[in-house]
Order: C-alpha cells, then sequence, then structure tokens
C-alpha cells in the first residue's frame, strides 16, 4: 500500500493512525484555534498523528440561507494561522477547479467533496498541485467505482491520495454505511479515512438544513477501526448545538478525546490482521 509523508500528514500501513476533525466550517478564528489545540492534543495522547480540518466555503448547503463560512480569502486567512500558531497540518475542500492553485499556498491536503467526486476537472486541478488529495466518496457511489476517481488524480500526476468513507444513500433523508466499502477501497492501495460524522447525518433532514443521529458516531467508528482503516475523520465543536453547520452530527471535544482513547485500544488489538 502507498503511504503518505508529506507536510506532517502520516498515513498508510506502518504509520500511526490519522485524525481528521475540525469544525464543519470556518466562523470565529478563536474557535478553529480552540478546536485545533484540544483535538491535537487529543490525538498526540493516544498515538495519531492530526490534521485540522475546516473549510472556508460550504457551497453544498440544503437552504440559501444556511451559513456557508467566511469565504475564500479570509477562510484561507484563517486556516494560515491556524497553521501557524498550532504547528498542525490543515485541510480544506474546493468546490471548483480555479480553487486549487489559489488554495495550495496553504493547504497541506486538498479534499474532494462527495458530490463532486466525480467531477474530472476539479480532480485534476487538484493533483496538479502536488498536494495529498483526499477524495470523499460520494453517497451515490458503489466502492468498486471509486477506482475511477482515483485513476483520475493518478493519471494527472497525483501521487498521494486518501478515499474517504462517508455513508451511502439509503432512501430519503438517511445514509447507512456498508463495512464492505473499507476493505474494497483499500484494496486499490491507497489510504482509507472512515469519516464517522458524516455517515450519520439524515442530508437535508432538519426542514431546510441536515440534521444527524450523533448517538452513532461512536459506534460506526469502532467499528471502522475495527476493519483496519487508516485513519478517522470527524466534525468537533465546543457545543454542537450551537455550530453553523452539521451540528447534529458533529461530536463535542470531550466526547471526540473519550471516542479516541477506545479507537486507539482497538487498534492494537486488530493490528496484526491490518496488513
Amino acid at each position: 500500500m502507498e503511504t503518505i509523508n508529506k507536510a506532517g500528514i502520516e498515513v498508510g500501513t506502518g504509520k500511526p493512525m490519522l485524525l481528521i476533525a475540525g469544525p464543519c466550517v470556518l466562523d470565529r478564528l478563536e474557535t478553529a484555534l480552540e478546536i485545533g489545540e484540544f483535538m491535537a492534543r487529543a490525538a498526540e495522547s493516544v498515538g495519531f498523528s492530526y490534521c485540522f480540518k475546516a473549510s472556508y466555503d460550504k457551497a453544498n448547503r440544503t437552504s440559501i440561507d444556511s451559513y456557508r463560512g467566511p469565504g475564500i480569502d479570509k477562510g484561507l486567512e484563517m486556516l494560515q494561522e491556524v497553521k501557524r500558531r498550532l504547528g498542525v497540518p490543515v485541510l480544506s475542500d474546493i468546490h471548483d477547479p480555479l480553487q486549487a492553485k489559489e488554495v495550495a499556498p496553504v493547504l497541506d491536503c486538498i479534499q474532494i467533496p462527495a458530490f463532486l467526486c466525480r467531477q474530472t476537472d476539479l480532480l485534476v486541478a487538484a493533483a496538479r498541485t502536488g498536494l495529498p488529495v483526499n477524495i470523499k466518496k460520494g453517497q451515490f457511489m458503489a466502492p468498486w467505482d471509486m477506482r475511477y476517481a482515483l485513476s483520475k488524480v493518478k493519471e494527472a500526476g497525483g501521487r498521494q491520495v486518501i478515499l474517504t468513507e462517508r455513508g451511502s444513500c439509503f432512501g430519503y433523508n438517511n445514509l447507512v454505511v456498508d463495512m464492505r466499502s473499507l476493505p474494497i477501497m483499500r484494496s486499490f492501495g491507497v489510504p482509507v479515512i472512515f469519516d464517522a460524522t458524516h455517515s450519520v447525518q439524515l442530508p437535508g433532514g432538519g426542514q431546510g438544513c441536515s440534521s444527524g443521529q450523533r448517538e452513532f458516531v461512536s459506534v460506526l467508528a469502532r467499528a471502522a477501526v475495527a476493519a483496519g482503516v487508516d485513519g478517522v475523520f470527524m466534525e468537533v465543536y465546543p457545543d454542537p448545538d450551537k455550530a453553523l453547520c452539521d451540528g447534529p452530527n458533529s461530536l463535542a471535544l470531550e466526547d471526540a478525546a473519550r471516542l479516541l482513547k477506545q479507537l486507539s485500544r482497538i487498534r492494537q488489538v486488530s493490528e496484526d490482521g491490518i496488513d
């Protein structure tokens, strides 16, 4: 399996478990710093590597009235400050190929949103930055079809790719996780991350916004780590009920830290079975 070891991001066979965690979307710099500092310490305490994640613009909100974020200019300034003050790598997503070059000087990893994982121009633009690319599996995609998204990045020169599972559509306003998708995508020879919080999202299920079932985050995360993933993705917030985006499926910081301890123990037990 390929491994990634660039700009502080380590993930893959023989590497520590990677935690990608942060708020769904940037709001206040002080909040981002609080979250990043807390999660970096929590990850270090259990032997995980850490990457701060936050979006500067959520272009796929259910309602036009939903909070989208500070925008690319202000958002990149905030991400740069998180990176400078905390000394952690940062990740964010792009929604347009033209954004790739703009974010490349700041980000350490570019994320392709699940809804856009088939967009060839977006994948190619991300690959050409030379940064690691995290492709989130579309809710509408079979896991075996993600090899084609992967090949687009590879053909464009991208050599460091991560695939992230975040659940599949299961009727209206609901997702389900097929744990078989994890070893299937891992068989492509790249690290696989499990998105534990988006997998319990209820897309559009909150009357003009998405809802979620955070009570199932820990259940699915524990199962995914036992299945042999290379890392976990979580959206976290000091008080999730006050988050401006994806609060119902986000974890409080202390709850996330407790979950990491459980995941670390499961990883230790199952490590012998991970090739």
